[in-house]
């Protein structure tokens, strides 16, 4: 998987001037992939905006950590607030843009990216928040799982983090919109035929008149 390839292309869809919550693991990583001239605040839903890249452990401050409980940096202007306030925040809208991770997601735009079942888990946590009242969620996930079978799929069938929530897909193979017709294949990565690519997919895809190669 070139996680290089995609976390450039997720960072292009952030903006200056947007408040985005980057979910644990790979979402997490955009901070190191986007440009200087991007101004933007990061959330994190333990009570931080303005939160930046991870802390090394000579820097580290054990009372600053994000929601993973990773040591983490904070930019200039950043804040600190309760929970209360956090949450506050996503339900009302006031955050733009979250970019998850997926176990899951199918072809309505439902998520499922906290539980698979006969493993622990910790809770589905702010997760169920930010993907119910977020105004854009983009997923950046592996295409396919470590087996090879596909995470895009027609229905999910894992348990659900929230139903028809998600905007937009990003994987190491694809970039998919989701619409009222369906998926839409906006981009194909250059290492991979669309043949191939139709294949690795559990749902069908409309491929667009303006495919283009990231």
């Amino acid at each position: 998987m070139n996680t290089d390839r995609m976390l450039n292309r997720a960072a292009a869809e952030i903006a200056s001037g947007q408040i985005v919550n980057l979910g644990i693991g790979l979402p997490t990583q955009l901070i190191n992939y986007l440009p200087e001239s991007v101004d933007v605040l990061i959330q994190s839903e333990n009570g931080v905006l303005g939160a930046w890249k991870q802390a090394s452990k000579e820097t580290a401050d054990a009372a600053l950590i994000d929601a993973g409980g990773v040591y983490t940096t904070t930019r200039e202007g950043s804040c600190f607030f309760d929970s209360a306030v956090s949450f506050a925040m996503i339900r009302r809208g006031k955050v733009d843009m979250s970019v998850m991770g997926a176990f899951e997601v199918d072809e309505l735009g439902n998520l499922a990216n906290w539980k698979i079942p006969g493993r622990f888990s910790p809770g589905i946590g702010g997760a169920m928040e930010l993907a119910q009242k977020t105004p854009r969620i983009v997923i950046l996930c592996s295409h396919n799982d470590k087996r090879g079978n596909p995470k895009i799929l027609k229905r999910c069938t894992l348990p659900l983090t929230a139903k028809r929530c998600v905007s937009r897909i990003i994987t190491d193979k694809a970039v998919m919109d989701v619409t009222k017709e369906g998926l839409l294949l906006r981009e194909i990565a250059e290492n991979i035929q669309l043949d191939d690519l139709l294949a690795q997919t559990g749902a069908e895809l409309k491929v667009s008149d303006q495919l283009e190669r990231f």
